[in-house]
């Protein structure tokens, strides 16, 4: 399989969740974060994971697990920095590409990783992007080395959608199930309502 990262992206503050954290939300009797982590390391050995700080209470919750924090003291910027500077801690040459997962996403299962990091084996040059079965663009998405410096100087908050789009020719859509792709919670009264109806 081409040498892969997978960068899961939790390093915001939860602003929306009126002092809860929804990272800590527990999914299936495992907190959201370590849920996602452990799916990560179940797809690829090398797992990265943005935190404010790596002593921030959330890494409490990954103790075991084979991965990297990069601390991202100046999330605020946006989710653009935040990924900027995980990719800047990619030292390996040997890692073709990184799978960027949004932590926040609760539907999202290995199985859906790893249908989205065989696609980058098959199509290693590709911007992979997971979609729903309708074609709405979602996450994960995986970026191939070439688009590593554009992805470096990322910055706000709408993540690398630059980089798809001013690449758009290597775009490769892979429809996940149900709305796996899409589905992210940001605030009490979503996180509630999934969880009755998935837990």
């Amino acid at each position: 399989m081409s040498a892969l990262a997978i960068i899961i992206l939790a390093a915001g503050k939860s602003s929306r969740m009126q002092g809860k954290d929804k990272l800590t939300q527990l999914v299936r009797g495992e907190s959201q974060i370590r849920r996602i982590v452990l799916a990560a390391c179940e797809t690829c050995a090398n797992v990265f994971i943005t935190l404010p700080d790596a002593t921030h209470p959330r890494a409490s919750l990954l103790s075991g697990l084979n991965l990297k924090i990069v601390p991202v003291p100046e999330a605020h910027l946006g989710m653009g920095h935040s990924i900027a500077t995980a990719i800047i801690a990619l030292k390996d040459p040997s890692i073709k590409g990184a799978m960027i997962v949004p932590a926040d996403m609760p539907e999202l299962t290995q199985m859906d990783l790893k249908t989205i990091a065989q696609a980058f084996d098959a199509k290693p040059d590709a911007i992979i992007q997971a979609t729903t079965p309708t074609g709405s663009s979602g996450h994960p998405v995986v970026f191939p080395q070439s688009t590593f410096e554009q992805l470096k100087s990322l910055n706000g908050d709408q993540g690398a959608r630059s980089v798809i789009s001013d690449n758009a020719l290597l775009r490769h859509a892979v429809p996940l199930p149900y709305s796996h792709a899409k589905t992210d919670l940001d605030t009490p009264d979503e996180w509630q309502e999934w969880l009755s109806s998935n837990n």
